[in-house]
């Protein structure tokens, strides 16, 4: 570890591991910082990713991946199943611990420093300009210089509060989530489930997704607003019990998911923020690995090109801010629009959309069409629905 590098990224998961990369890539001299003592340990995700989405930022290699997905099914809330065109819904199940790893190890081969269990408690500023992070490692505190600080430290990001960004979130924004990976359970490796209605995660859904043979990833995200009248352990409790009474919990996580649109303000002077911590999640499914790595990507490619320019002010920085938009930023917001209309319809509204969706051929059940069905009574909502899926 030295006292000073071009870019300083916080949190060695995906985003980070991507900017660092694609920075380290353009000639800067990077240093990764993640505060666990293992890169992807502890798992906070239900670890879905769309298999054209995850090819558009990396190669996929077999060992990232614990089952292939061929398509999924929609559950309404009287039971009916909604099985999506197959071209549509073919994914993975990734294992985050060894894909997080790898992505870091990938990272290294650019060139990245990196350093675990290496703790970021505060920022080096000098006239509200960002030049470094105080961080302790191995007992000992440093202060380490650079030109640019990249935080993808997660939802719970402190990074981008202490550069002065407004990182906060609507209560009704934030999912409060609970998963549990359940084995001796008997479910169809081929497809991911996911439960929709008031009954199941008001104001989200819930999924199953195997991982294999008798085990699988299974969780809801709730609106936070409804959280406080219900926890997301109670009601996970009371359909595990319901749908897989004998089954055994190997791994519980529980975290919360920003399902909104991406942050207003993502850079400032000397600082850019990635991933979850600049709420670059989609916010209708809640994943965000594909669009974390795609911004880190970015974010680094911009980040050596501002050190190189001798320029790290936020209008230089803004390079990022704009491109992120341009690719998924505009569409999360659309994604956002049809999300606060979907999780205000009725479990009535929902049956019928099921219903209404079964009427279609197998073939025209896309998510586009399920969306305008769902949608009808909403016509200024089908143009975002149209941009967003076709």
């Amino acid at each position: 570890m030295r006292s000073q590098y071009d870019c300083v990224v916080v949190g060695g998961g995906p985003g980070g591991a991507w900017a660092a990369k694609h920075a380290a890539a353009q000639g800067a001299s990077v240093l990764l910082l993640e505060k666990d003592r293992e890169v992807g340990i502890p798992v906070r995700c239900a670890e879905a990713v769309g298999i054209a989405g995850l090819k558009a930022v990396v190669e996929p290699q077999s060992r990232w991946i614990s089952n292939v997905i061929e398509g999924a099914v929609l559950v309404s809330p009287e039971g009916k199943e909604v099985l999506l065109a197959s071209d549509t819904a073919q994914g993975y199940m990734l294992d985050r611990k060894i894909f997080d790893y790898d992505l870091v190890r990938i990272a290294t081969e650019s060139g990245v420093e990196v350093l675990t269990k290496a703790y970021v408690y505060g920022l080096i500023k000098q006239n509200n300009i960002v030049m470094g992070v105080r961080v302790q490692h191995m007992g000992a505190r440093h202060d380490i210089l650079a030109k640019i600080v990249i935080g993808a430290d997660g939802v719970e990001s402190r990074v981008g509060r202490w550069a002065g960004l407004k990182t906060n979130i609507k209560l009704n924004d934030m999912e409060s989530c609970l998963q549990m990976t359940l084995s001796n359970i008997n479910v169809d490796p081929r497809y991911i489930y996911l439960y929709f209605g008031q009954e199941v995660a008001p104001g989200g859904y819930l999924w199953v997704f195997p991982k294999g043979e008798n085990q699988a990833n299974v969780g809801l995200g709730i609106a936070g607003t409804f959280a406080r009248y219900k926890s997301a352990q109670k009601y996970l409790k009371e359909f595990v019990d319901r749908q897989f009474p004998h089954a055994a919990v190997l791994y519980t996580v529980v975290g919360g998911v920003p399902c909104a649109p991406t942050l207003k303000k993502i850079v400032s002077d000397g600082l850019m923020l990635v991933g979850d911590a600049a709420h670059q999640v989609n916010p209708m499914s809640g994943g965000g690995i594909v669009t974390a790595m795609l911004a880190g990507k970015i974010a680094g490619k911009v980040a050596a090109e501002a050190v190189q320019a001798g320029d790290v002010g936020t209008d230089r920085l803004m390079r990022y801010a704009e491109s992120w938009h341009r690719a998924e930023g505009k569409n999360h917001e659309r994604f956002h629009k049809i999300k606060q209309a979907v999780y205000k319809l009725s479990d009535a509204d929902l049956n019928k959309t099921a219903e209404s969706v079964l009427r279609l051929a197998p073939e025209k059940r896309t998510l586009s069409n399920i969306f305008r069905a769902a949608l009808i009574k909403h016509p200024a909502l089908i143009f975002d629905v149209v941009k967003a899926f076709v």
